[in-house]
């Protein structure tokens, strides 16, 4: 079963090297990102099974202390069905942005 993990950093700079770090550390995919306060907090989703998802939590939390202080962090393993729902609007929300 999927698992969920969120880290919460400052700094979109701090974001991107944890989410490098998260991906080569484990088996997870990035699901989505979310910054607030103009980016000054960034929150980075993954996802992948619990095991991995803990691990890539722990490398982020770690590695954004490197550049600035890691804000939150969470693994939830088997998310509920409105918890996958509210990830789902906002990565077709950062996917818009992209394009």
């Amino acid at each position: 079963m999927k698992s969920i993990g969120i880290i919460e950093v400052v700094g979109v700079v701090a974001a991107v090297q944890a989410l490098d770090s998260m991906t080569k550390a484990s088996n997870v995919t990035f699901k989505t990102m979310e910054k607030k306060l103009g980016g000054r907090l960034v929150t980075i989703v993954v996802e992948g099974n619990v095991e991995d998802v803990q691990a890539a939590v722990e490398v982020g939390a770690r590695t954004s202390n490197s550049i600035t202080n890691c804000a939150a962090h969470a693994v939830i393993p088997r998310p509920h069905e409105e918890v996958i729902a509210l990830l789902e609007k906002s990565s077709e929300k950062f996917n818009y942005r992209r394009k």
